[in-house]
């Protein structure tokens, strides 16, 4: 019974190992979705094994009577499906800034903001260093950012080196 046990977590552990992929020490790019507002953001990947990274996403909107900006960090576990192609999942935290200028009654209401984030998406790394990846990340508020859940979907595109 030992010898079917020891041999069972030996196949096991080179299944896992032989699927392990490798993440780019360092990925930098664009995050391109509706960010609760924010749009665009800036998305910085640093690797930090063969399955796990962390992810800083820098948002800002300026519209008008409207200025904001958001800070996201994430850490990811990234796991292969085939190929280039891959899965993951994270969860993280993130602070940010809003102020509104009402030109009617001349006030200015600023708030900071603190954010709880998860993130699960799929992506595909390419031969040459592009990495496309698409992502659903739900955010709450946890100030008076919001009351509810935010709901993001983005596509992502960066340059890994």
């Amino acid at each position: 019974m030992k010898k079917i046990v020891l041999l069972t977590l030996c196949i096991l552990g080179f299944t896992l190992n032989s699927q392990a992929q490798n993440i780019a020490d360092h990925a930098l790019g664009l995050r391109l979705g509706d960010s609760g507002g924010f749009g665009t953001e800036i998305s910085y990947q640093h690797g930090l094994s063969e399955n796990n990274r962390l992810e800083f996403d820098l948002g800002w909107g300026d519209r008008g009577h409207y200025d904001a900006f958001k800070v996201v960090g994430l850490y990811q576990w990234v796991w292969n499906i085939e190929g280039g192609f891959n899965w993951y999942a994270g969860a993280g935290a993130g602070l940010g800034s809003r102020s509104f200028d009402d030109d009617h009654d001349h006030s200015d209401d600023s708030e900071f903001f603190a954010l709880a984030a998860g993130d699960i998406g799929i992506e595909y790394n390419f031969d040459f260093p592009l990495l496309l990846s698409l992502d659903f990340r739900p955010e709450l508020g946890l100030d008076d950012y919001g009351d509810d859940v935010d709901f993001d979907i983005a596509l992502g595109i960066r340059y890994q080196f």
